[in-house]
């Protein structure tokens, strides 16, 4: 159920440093490459770079629920280790989802996790389950394993790039 803040969660290990890797994570520019519905983000309020506090403007698509833009606030930024974000996505004050990287070294070099929340607040999908309320769980599955799939291909992607930097 929406209600539950259902979360997508992938991890890999990558044969580079952390600070190779976070070279990546923290380029919100690389994501628009990476992510199939990601088409465009742009720094808002004068920034260049993510650190608490800064905004950034996402413009995505996607089949079933259209295009949309949305603003990003970093809630948290520590650089080689975490980078968290929320969308609001509208109206409501609450996200409407929240992602995140993690970095962390381990034997190989960097073990890295992205993850993506659905809500609290409402977003796109919360049309579709207003429209089929008796359909929520199937709604929300199936967009939760959009999330895995673009969480796995967003870390395939990432990896490769770093251990080709190397």
């Amino acid at each position: 159920m929406y209600a539950d803040l259902p979360t997508a969660r992938a991890t890999v290990q990558i044969s580079a440093t952390p600070e190779a890797v976070w070279a990546l994570v923290s380029d919100i520019h690389l994501m628009v490459k990476l992510s199939e519905e990601l088409l465009e983000v742009t720094w808002l309020d004068g920034a260049g770079e993510p650190d608490v506090g800064t905004r950034f403007r996402g413009r995505s698509f996607h089949e079933a629920l259209g295009e949309w833009e949305s603003t990003s606030t970093v809630i948290e930024f520590k650089p080689n280790s975490a980078f968290t974000w929320e969308v609001n996505a509208g109206q409501d004050v609450r996200p409407s989802s929240v992602w995140g990287f993690s970095v962390e070294p381990c034997a190989v070099g960097t073990e890295l996790s992205q993850w993506g929340q659905m809500g609290p607040g409402r977003s796109g999908l919360n049309h579709a389950i207003d429209r089929l309320p008796h359909k929520e769980e199937k709604i929300v599955a199936n967009r939760i394993g959009e999330f895995q799939a673009g969480l796995e291909s967003n870390l395939r992607l990432i990896k490769e790039l770093a251990e080709g930097a190397r």
